[in-house]
């Protein structure tokens, strides 16, 4: 459970960042799903259920300006930077342990 702070700048102006905190890195990983959600939902108002693969969430993660988490180290009590390879990495484990719960 290390606290982790979601940066994310949508568009090419700085006006656009904003941050989110989590208690743990997969808390986060999720807020990461659930705003690509959102952004499904406002491309697709009338759509009653949404559905995507993993490889869509990908590319929503790359076309974003940046995105990136400080991840709190608790051994040097300081928060270390990962860029969006790494949450890519972390997403796809996530969702890969909750398909494996589902079935």
């Amino acid at each position: 459970m290390a606290h982790t702070i979601l940066l994310v700048q949508p568009g090419p102006k700085p006006e656009s960042r904003t941050f989110s905190d989590y208690e743990s890195v997969n808390e986060c990983m999720e807020g990461v799903c659930k705003i690509y959600e959102e952004h499904l939902k406002r491309m697709n108002p009338n759509t009653p259920s949404i559905t995507y693969d993993i490889s869509q969430l990908f590319d929503f993660i790359d076309q974003l300006a940046d995105l990136s988490c400080l991840v709190y180290q608790k051994s040097t009590n300081t928060y270390a930077p990962y860029n969006k390879d790494w949450i890519k990495e972390k997403i796809y484990i996530l969702l890969r342990r909750q398909a494996a719960k589902a079935n």
